[in-house]
């Protein structure tokens, strides 16, 4: 071929596509992206296993790729902590695959009983769970004694197969908490920091301490709307190490065997009365009541508990208790709001906790009506002044607030009604008396307030 065939040829124009070729690339590019998207979502499942959506949704972010570093949004919330009991002679027993396959083992039968119940789980920390339940303690009591049944299904698969059963202890508070993310550029995590969280990893302590598998604090069985549908009765008022304000503790028994949960229902009345008694210093008293109650239910293992409590008493003269039913309060500063109506009702309120717990030290029983007559009034016109101000100024946790109100007088007319009647005894009636007060003052007029004031003055400085 000469040069000028060649130049002729390269100044012809370029073949122009057939509708079969732009086909084919229509399909190349159509199945490239389709490609991309399945990816994007794949990872966007994979994500959401890591950091669970419903936590993107309480930071208030639509994805994973807009969290930023130290993000963080302000919740009340009910904690879960749950721990296996005596994990680590079990797993010293056990290879590390086995160990990792009984954990999974273990966790895959919790999650989806956590998630049914609207929980979120915040992390796993070895057999640990931390929990989050943003919808109500109702949902996170509803959680734990689901997990303990299915905790029993388990625990039978594992003995018809040759291995040991085990026993979980769950913690439960309730409070306000931050939500965020922490950490540095390169490596951050999603975290829950507030004194509730730390509570409620001492009340997953505390159920070694009384061989209760589940235990609540006074903040979660304030924040349930239908306490009444869960067995429940007060174990103690503990003073958690590094926390100043001591805490009362609950067990819900929903979950003990059917003959057990029985014989506690019972003798929950001698139950009741016997920890009353025992906190008073009636010894005596105590020690015939949880005679009773043990030969009701031998496997209470609560009640065994405050009676080697009482006997360790009369041997040493050791008494656990926090004081405060001895000694009264110390007013501190920390405890003013900043705001006068609310610091002189809780002054108010402090004086006559003070003049009552006084007064039931030296047997005198007859301050009950004062005390109910001092409440009535102060409810109504303190509790009227919150509710105005949460209102008028969007406070974000009105509802929480006025239900805590609402609690707490249902409370304290059920104890009128009970020293109306006559029926129970005036001492023991003192005690519920001086521990709702005590309860309320340290969890609501010390917290719940200073944190609605402090709201509304944050709002007044923007």
């Amino acid at each position: 071929m000469n040069d000028e065939s060649q130049q002729a040829g390269k100044d012809q124009a370029p073949v122009a596509p057939t509708p079969d070729s732009l086909q084919e690339i229509l399909h190349k590019v159509i199945y490239a992206h389709q490609q991309a998207l399945t990816l994007l979502q794949q990872t966007e499942i994979a994500y959401g296993r890591l950091v669970p959506h419903q936590l993107l949704n309480l930071l208030e972010v639509k994805s994973i790729v807009d969290v930023k570093l130290g993000d963080q949004v302000e919740r009340k919330m009910t904690i879960m902590f749950s721990d296996i009991r005596d994990f680590t002679p079990l797993s010293e027993s056990m290879t590390p695959t086995e160990n990792f396959e009984f954990i999974n083992s273990y966790l895959s039968q919790m999650e989806p009983v956590i998630s049914k119940h609207r929980g979120i789980i915040d992390k796993y920390i070895g057999d640990a769970i931390m929990a989050l339940f943003a919808h109500g303690a109702d949902d996170a009591v509803s959680g734990a004694v689901a997990m303990l049944e299915r905790l029993s299904f388990y625990n039978a698969g594992r003995v018809r197969a040759g291995y040991i059963p085990i026993q979980i202890g769950i913690g439960l508070n309730t409070g306000m908490v931050m939500i965020g993310t922490v950490g540095g550029t390169n490596r951050m995590d999603s975290t829950v920091i507030g004194d509730a969280v730390n509570l409620t990893a001492r009340l997953e302590e505390a159920t070694k301490t009384y061989h209760a598998p589940l235990i609540i604090s006074q903040n979660t069985l304030y924040d349930l709307a239908h306490p009444e549908r869960y067995h429940i009765r007060f174990l103690d008022r503990i003073r958690v190490k590094g926390k100043a304000q001591p805490l009362s503790i609950y067990e819900v028994f929903d979950n003990d065997p059917a003959e057990l949960r029985n014989s506690k229902l019972a003798c929950q009345p001698l139950f009741d009365e016997a920890i009353a008694f025992y906190h008073l210093q009636d010894i005596p008293r105590a020690i015939g009541l949880l005679k009773k109650c043990v030969e009701m239910a031998p496997n209470d293992f609560p009640a065994l508990i405050y009676l080697e409590r009482c006997y360790e008493y009369q041997a040493t003269g050791h008494h656990l208790s926090t004081g405060e039913l001895d000694i009264g309060l110390v007013w501190k500063d920390e405890f003013l709001t900043g705001l006068a109506p609310l610091d002189d009702a809780h002054r108010k309120l402090f004086d006559q906790i003070n003049v009552f717990t006084s007064q039931v030290k030296q047997g005198n029983t007859a301050s009950f009506r004062d005390i109910f007559s001092f409440l009535t009034e102060h409810t109504q016109n303190i509790f009227r002044i919150e509710e105005e101000l949460m209102q008028q100024h969007h406070y974000p946790f009105t509802e929480s607030h006025l239900q805590e109100h609402k609690r707490f007088i249902e409370n304290f007319q059920e104890l009128e009604k009970k020293t109306l009647a006559g029926i129970d005894d005036p001492r023991y009636l003192s005690f519920r008396i001086g521990l709702l007060l005590l309860d309320w003052f340290s969890s609501h007029s010390t917290k719940a307030d200073r944190h609605v004031t402090r709201f509304l003055q944050n709002n007044k400085a923007a």
